[in-house]
């Protein structure tokens, strides 16, 4: 095979949670380019409809579904919708999320519970749900969205995110276990786990606490769109078939 052709993704169908901006609008428009049809879900519906008419828009099929992820009766809503539109789910990205800062010994039981069950609990529950179908077509791309928060401690002058954190810790453990358990299904489980991109989410840092955010990325740059878009394709796509278990970071350095 042509090695473009490893990384072309006509003829698949993609589901991305929290897919209406940012990350999973980068990741999810990746897709799109590179010829996969895509559902987009988010628990606000209008953003998400405005986004898939932009995938749209690149030639390919799109869907907007309103889901709560934490919901096992809106993520199975999810997948039935997209089953019905698509006849297929090959790629599950699962960027949904929830961050909030705060410093440790005053973080709320709410609060960590609100951002285990968004970050962890939805990721397992989209997982498990669209799993099944995976399992039943013995093919299946499974990409996880984890965070280097996930991989090692933050500088506290930087960023106080200990909710998140264990959350993104616990989506690593998650994502290396489950790819063991579903090799016999010809599934791939990966994670990607991004640094500081030029997002809404990176612009408080930017503005209120740079020099320790470039003294963080040894690269001294944001991720910009085009270097999470490439990852996404390539775990996507045919080029990665021999890849499971594996969390991806991409960050600039920060890890090293």
């Amino acid at each position: 095979m042509n090695v473009i052709d490893l990384f072309r993704l006509e003829g698949k169908v993609a589901i991305v949670t929290g897919g209406s901006k940012g990350l999973g609008f980068w990741m999810a428009e990746g897709l799109a380019e590179a010829g996969a049809d895509v559902v987009l879900c988010a628990r606000k519906l209008e953003p998400c409809e405005e986004a898939a008419k932009a995938i749209a828009e690149i030639g390919v099929r799109s869907l907007a579904v309103g889901c709560d992820v934490t919901d096992p009766d809106a993520v199975k809503a999810l997948v039935e919708r997209a089953i019905s539109e698509f006849g297929q789910i090959d790629i599950l990205i699962n960027n949904a999320g929830f961050i909030w800062e705060e410093p440790p010994e005053s973080v709320t039981l709410e609060t960590w519970n609100k951002t285990l069950a968004i970050n962890a609990t939805g990721t397992f529950l989209c997982s498990q749900e669209v799993g099944k179908h995976m399992i039943k077509q013995k093919q299946g791309k499974i990409i996880n969205i984890t965070s280097i928060s996930g991989l090692a401690s933050v500088d506290p002058d930087l960023s106080n995110t200990i909710p998140y954190s264990a959350a993104k810790g616990a989506i690593v453990a998650f994502t290396r276990d489950l790819a063991r358990k579903w090799c016999p299904y010809n599934i791939t489980v990966n994670a990607i786990a991004p640094g500081y991109f030029a997002t809404k989410m990176s612009k408080y840092l930017v503005e209120h606490r740079q020099p320790q955010l470039m003294n963080a990325i040894h690269m001294k740059r944001l991720g910009t769109k085009d270097e999470i878009k490439g990852v996404a394709v390539f775990l996507a796509s045919s080029a990665a078939n021999y890849i499971t278990g594996h969390i991806l970071a991409v960050d600039g350095g920060v890890v090293i």
